[in-house]
C-alpha cells in the first residue's frame, strides 16, 4: 500500500487550499491508502534558516516530525496557493528548515555535486492561482512550478512529479471549484 504524505502550505485553514486537501483525503482514505498530514500553518517553528547553512539551527519538534513524515511516505501531496510567483512564505521557510543537509541530500567533499536522500519517491503538485493557468505558463513561464518540482523535488531524489494546477480562482463560481474539488478527490482515490 502506498503511504501519502499531504503537506498544505497555505496560511489560513478556511482557503481553498484546505478544501483540496480534504478533497485528496478523502478519495485516499475511500480507496484504502494510508494518510498522513502536515499543515504548514499548525507547526511552531522559526521560518527563519538564521545562519544559512554555517551554523546548524536546531529543528524544533514539530520539524522532526515532519522529517519522520517525509521519510515514511512514499508520494508527496504539496497543496498551496501561487503568490507572486511562487510559493506562500510559510511554505518557503517549512522547506529551507526541513530539507536541509544531512537530511534531504548530501554535499559531496571538494564537490559541486550532491547526493539526493529521498529518492523513489513520487509527488504531486497541487497548486492554485488568481490567473488563468494558461496564462501563468505562457508568460511567466510557471516559475513556482519550475522551483518546486526542479529546483526543490527533483534535487533531493523526487524524479516523478506531477502538477495539478488550479486557476482562476479569484471571481470563480461555486461550481467551478466544485468541479475541481471532485477531480482532486479522483486523484486521492488513484493515489497520483
Amino acid at each position: 500500500m502506498k503511504k501519502t504524505l499531504i503537506i498544505n502550505g497555505h496560511p489560513d485553514a478556511e482557503s481553498f487550499s484546505f478544501a483540496i486537501s480534504e478533497a485528496y483525503k478523502k478519495g485516499a482514505r475511500e480507496s484504502n491508502i494510508e494518510i498522513k498530514e502536515i499543515n504548514i500553518r499548525e507547526l511552531n517553528f522559526n521560518p527563519n534558516l538564521q545562519f544559512g547553512y554555517r551554523k546548524r539551527t536546531e529543528l524544533e519538534p514539530d520539524l522532526l516530525d515532519a522529517q519522520s513524515k517525509l521519510e515514511w511516505a512514499d508520494h508527496l501531496v504539496w497543496v498551496y496557493p501561487v503568490w507572486w510567483s511562487s510559493v506562500p512564505a510559510i511554505m518557503k521557510g517549512f522547506l529551507d528548515r526541513v530539507l536541509l543537509p544531512g537530511f534531504a541530500f548530501s554535499k559531496r567533499e571538494k564537490s559541486l555535486l550532491w547526493d539526493p536522500h529521498l529518492s523513489g519517491k513520487t509527488a504531486r503538485l497541487i497548486c492554485t492561482m488568481d490567473q488563468p493557468t494558461w496564462y501563468y505558463r505562457l508568460v511567466y513561464g510557471s516559475p513556482s512550478h519550475n522551483a518546486m518540482k526542479r529546483g526543490t523535488l527533483k534535487f533531493i531524489g523526487v524524479k516523478k512529479v506531477k502538477i495539478t494546477a488550479i486557476g482562476p480562482i479569484r471571481l470563480s463560481k461555486e461550481d467551478f471549484r466544485l468541479k475541481w474539488l471532485k477531480k482532486i478527490e479522483k486523484l486521492g482515490q488513484k493515489n497520483k
